[in-house]
């Protein structure tokens, strides 16, 4: 039978009955994203400022994530593991990235430059998600396109003072956590109902 989600790529091979760590990642990774992409996508005609996404960064989005990660580890997920303590490890460096300038935010070249490296973590990935599900693989080429969005931004391919591209990013973004979303909700709903009941439409993982 096919996996139905982020968690399943590699199935543990064990006798006794774990709890599935895929549903946090996914919503630390939802949350903060959103919070993220609301001020970026500026859809309220204002950027909310930065002081709430930060403590998220710290412990949703990264404390939660690396934990969720640590655990699809010992679950023999490579998959998960690789993507939730990766993702982990980018919002906490986030954090750090935005608070050890004195202005408080990076320069647009340095964040640039670390964008582009995840842009192009986040491309390895999808190789993976497009053969687990359709939700999942969707979630990461959305979360590519983000990531490709706000690095060229921070590059000023379109100009300085332009945000087009800042706003393409949160919109794709504010998508990317929905998907985060439902992808959690289909696996907790799951787990509970022990079948599969929103549907994730599974892709060949062999």
């Amino acid at each position: 039978m096919a996996q139905t989600s982020v968690e399943t790529a590699t199935k543990p091979s064990t006798a006794t009955a774990k709890a599935n760590p895929a549903p946090l990642g996914l919503l630390g990774f939802g949350v903060t994203t959103l919070v993220f992409c609301l001020g970026a996508s500026n859809l309220f005609g204002s950027k909310l400022d930065a002081d709430p996404v930060l403590p998220l960064a710290l412990v949703f989005g990264g404390g939660a994530q690396l934990l969720a990660g640590m655990w699809e580890f010992h679950a023999g997920n490579t998959f998960g593991a690789t993507a939730f303590t990766g993702f982990g490890a980018f919002w906490i460096s986030d954090f750090f990235l935005n608070t050890q300038h004195v202005a408080g935010t990076p320069g647009a070249y340095d964040a640039a430059v670390y964008l582009l490296g995840w842009t192009i973590f986040t491309f390895i990935l999808v190789f993976g998600a497009v053969r687990i599900n359709v939700v999942t693989a969707s979630l990461f080429i959305l979360l590519d396109l983000t990531f490709l969005a706000l690095t060229l931004q921070n590059f000023g391919i379109l100009g300085n003072g332009n945000t087009t591209l800042l706003q393409i990013g949160g919109v794709l973004g504010i998508i990317t956590a929905l998907n985060a979303f439902y992808n959690a909700t289909a696996a907790i709903v799951k787990d509970l109902a022990g079948r599969d009941v929103l549907p994730v439409f599974p892709l060949g993982n062999r």
